[in-house]
């Protein structure tokens, strides 16, 4: 420990001398103690990142009073690891403003003040605990804290978590902050779990989970700039005023984090060698022929990625987080105080259940075309395997508030592109027409762009248009920058723009680190919002799981393959250069030539198609019966079942079928939970959010069931199933619905009648009251009295899962208190089955 004590007096001796107040120090109370501890202080994140980052902390911190030991932790012995470590540590670059002399004499004491300790076992760890508790009492030092970073996979983190809690705690009076590297989590559920093992080892306070995103300059700026110039964007902020919004970042390394030169045909790697015996690390360019190929050593940063990110994907690895953080900046409601935790996280959680749902239509995936052959090698898979794991993604958001109602906001990101560029740009509506100087500042596009670095300007900076206003500087950490190169930003000229660039450019993990041991947590991802993050893409994750992504060479040679035209909610790539996977390689058979089919089941008509073509062909055969019956009766009555199998149906009509006849279309509901409408297990809420709300309609077109009345659920007193059906009486033509469309369950079940609930007790009645055998129990439907009037009657039956059911159902004969289904027999109209292929075939 006097290597620690001596060390930083020796440094604070001469600071305060050069400074000019050594004796004001004399007599100063010590601050404390400061102990950090890298576990995975080897790895790459450590080398490339984290000493660095608190190399800069120590520079700046040790002035003030606080002395540091600093650990790297690593699974290797200590007289393995140590040259590692040591080769990481030398080459760690001073802060600008340490004088030459200072700076010789700060990193002499930092690589006297850091060990290497081997952190493997429960035991190791205890020993570390031990070690840092008898060195403050041997020296008699206050302890300030000690800070744990984990750069290990995340699924070490709870163990790790529980070690650091039974042996490592601090003294009392002192803090503990443990920091958590990305990924925090697969999907909702694994996060979720994750953050329940962390929660019985660390307190909320004590976790530090980093996103380096929210480090960059330029993004921790967002908000102030959003503050600062308010007057000239709070009246444009908004869906009124923005076209759309754009958050990009761009990679030209390959998820093994080597990046193909084409203009000098090198491989540029980050990679570990051993030049006569000597393991260095460095990034150096090597030609393909270079015998040095031969001297990388595997598993290297060149080949451990790939396990990871076959895993995650480009979604997981970059949008769900760096990308949707800066969304929530961009579009969260301005705190009162920026710097108030608590209540930028509130905003930050209003705009995340404010999301509208997504789904496969909402993305466009790829994969660069090598993709596969390195998953091939790295993880031994056999030529036949293939990986549908995304490494290109275009995503569309939309935020369900009236300030951001029907804006577009596109989230993408790829690896293999043709530049590493970061951005994101708020495009604004130009109202200007110009006739004749097309090249005038008028005319030109209005945007704001928070560029993140790299690209052709090279440095951070947020830009601003100049037909759209001046930004005002409300601090001396920013300049603006009146002199520039012959450079080019998102097609305009540098000069067209208002330039605003930090006065002194700092890496965004030196940032973190110093936020990290200021006990900031402004900058952080707190449990809530990481669930919210987690909830919001969990079901887009989950819908493309076996979606083939589009194939693309990588770099220039993609040219236009990736470009992705908006159409309404939905996103498609623009044009049809398709790379086809073979199906062999699907695992596929010859059915996927298969169209629309058409025959008979159960003796009544049967449409038969892959789950697209077969909503599209639904969609279709819907919008004819409304087109028919608006053009002989004036009306559409359309009674729509509950489920998940219409909510794809739902989105294809709010999407593509603008012309609709839904003026004059009367929607209903075929069955109702006694839930209020609200919540979410309510089908009307469903059908509201994913057709109602997106349609025109008149509101007294939309009948949903009366299951609440008086301020109670189903109560049969209330006579809610009796005013249902007197409404149906009222306004429905010989109380016969044009459509009805209906699902089916496992248990045969339609609507929500039952098996076993004895249908005949229904008699003449429309509507019902019924009991289900699963919660919630009370319901409210139609009867088959009701359905079978109907003019035409569909049933839609989607997924693998309903393969036994289909078969099943095609055996047996018409017993409805067994199988209701069998009961829906139209008395007059036609009965029409949509069934998928999965369903059809298995």
């Amino acid at each position: 420990m006097w290597k620690v004590v001596w060390a930083t007096l020796l440094l604070l001796a001469t600071v305060c001398a050069q400074r000019g107040y050594a004796k004001e120090t004399k007599g100063a109370p010590k601050v404390g103690h400061v102990s950090v501890v890298i576990v995975g202080g080897t790895g790459d994140l450590a080398k490339k990142y984290l000493w660095q980052g608190f190399f800069h902390l120590y520079a700046n911190q040790v002035s003030s009073g606080y002395s540091f030991s600093f650990y790297g932790g690593g699974l290797l012995p200590k007289d393995k690891a140590t040259p590692f470590l040591f080769e990481a540590l030398k080459g760690v670059v001073c802060p600008r403003e340490l004088s030459v002399e200072r700076c010789a004499l700060v990193k002499e004491q930092f690589l006297k003040l850091a060990e290497y300790w081997q952190l493997k076992t429960s035991e190791d760890y205890q020993a570390l605990g031990k070690h840092l508790t008898e060195q403050l009492t041997q020296e008699g030092i206050v302890e300030a804290g000690r800070l744990f970073y984990l750069s290990v996979p995340a699924f070490a983190y709870a163990d790790i978590a529980e070690r650091i809690n039974n042996s490592c705690r601090p003294t009392d009076g002192a803090w503990l902050r443990v920091v958590l590297e990305k990924p925090f989590g697969h999907d909702f559920s694994s996060a979720q779990l994750l953050s329940t093992q962390l929660g019985t080892s660390l307190k909320d306070e004590e976790m530090y989970r980093i996103d380096h995103y929210l480090g960059k300059q330029v993004v921790s700026k967002i908000l102030p700039f959003r503050r600062e110039n308010s007057k000239h964007l709070d009246p444009i902020w908004n869906k009124h005023h923005i076209e759309r919004v754009e958050i990009v970042l761009k990679e030209t390394l390959d998820a093994r984090g080597t990046v193909w030169s084409q203009k000098t045909e090198h491989f540029i790697f980050y990679v570990r060698l051993r030049m006569c015996s000597n393991p260095i690390y460095k990034t150096v360019m090597v030609p393909v022929t270079s015998p040095v190929m031969r001297c990388l050593i595997y598993p290297t940063f060149v080949t451990g990625r790939i396990p990871f990110y076959d895993q995650y994907g480009v979604i997981r690895d970059v949008i769900q987080n760096h990308l949707t953080e800066v969304m929530t900046l961009l579009t969260m409601g301005l705190p009162a105080n920026l710097s108030d935790v608590k209540e930028v996280l509130r905003n930050k959680l209003k705009i995340f259940s404010a999301l509208q749902h997504l789904d496969r239509n909402c993305a466009t995936i790829g994969q660069y075309q090598n993709y596969n052959l390195e998953v091939q090698e790295e993880l031994n898979k056999t030529k036949e395997y293939y990986s549908l794991t995304p490494t290109f993604a275009g995503i569309m958001v939309h935020i369900d508030i009236a300030q951001y109602e029907k804006m577009p906001i596109i989230l993408t990101s790829g690896k293999m592109l043709d530049e590493r560029l970061g951005y994101a740009r708020i495009l604004f509506k130009n109202d200007i027409f110009c006739v004749q100087s097309h090249n005038s500042v008028h005319c030109k596009p209005k945007q704001i762009v928070f560029y993140f670095g790299h690209g052709t300007l090279q440095y951070p900076a947020i830009l601003v248009s100049k037909n759209l206003f001046k930004p005002d500087l409300m601090d001396t950490e920013w300049k603006e920058i009146t002199e520039h190169k012959d450079v080019s930003v998102l097609g305009m000229p540098i000069s067209d723009y208002y330039v605003l660039t930090p006065t002194v450019q700092r890496e965004a993990y030196a940032e973190l680190i110093s936020h990290i041991f200021q006990g900031r947590k402004d900058s952080f991802i707190s449990t809530e919002n990481l669930l919210a993050s987690w909830g919001f893409w969990t079901p887009l994750l989950h819908g493309l799981a076996k979606t083939s992504p589009r194939l693309y060479p990588g770099g220039a040679d993609n040219g236009n393959m990736l470009d992705f035209k908006l159409l309404g909610r939905e996103v498609t790539f623009a044009n049809e250069a398709v790379v086809m996977i073979p199906q062999d390689h699907m695992g596929g058979s010859g059915a996927e030539s298969f169209q629309v089919m058409q025959g008979k089941y159960r003796s009544a008509e049967m449409v038969s198609a892959w789950p697209e073509e077969l909503i599209v062909r639904l969609a279709a055969d819907l919008q004819a019966s409304a087109e028919k019956a608006v053009r002989e009766g004036g009306r559409f009555h359309l009674a729509l079942s509950g489920g998940s199998s219409p909510l794809a149906l739902f989105q294809r009509l709010a999407r593509h079928h603008y012309s609709f006849p839904w003026r004059d279309t009367h929607v209903w509901m075929v069955d109702e939970r006694c839930v209020p409408l609200t919540e979410l297990d309510s089908n009307f809420r469903t059908l509201h959010d994913h057709l109602l709300q997106h349609v025109k309609m008149p509101y007294f077109n939309i009948h949903p069931m009366p299951v609440q009345m008086n301020q109670r659920l189903c109560v049969e007193e209330d006579s809610g199933a009796l005013l249902y059906e007197r409404d149906i009486n009222q306004l429905v033509n010989a109380s016969s619905f044009h459509f009805v469309l209906l699902g089916v369950g496992y248990d045969g079940h339609t609507a929500s009648l039952f098996p076993g609930s004895k249908l005949d007790a229904h008699g003449d009645s429309l509507v019902a009251l019924t009991e289900s055998p699963a919660k919630p129990h009370q319901r409210m439907s139609l009867t088959l009295r009701a359905i079978n009037q109907a003019q035409k009657v569909g049933v839609l039956v989607m997924g693998k899962s309903k393969h036994e059911l289909v078969t099943q159902l095609s055996r047996v004969k018409d017993n409805p208190n067994k199988w209701p289904i069998t009961g829906i027999r139209p008395t007059s109209g036609r009965l029409v089955w949509y069934i998928d292929y999965d369903a059809l075939l298995g």
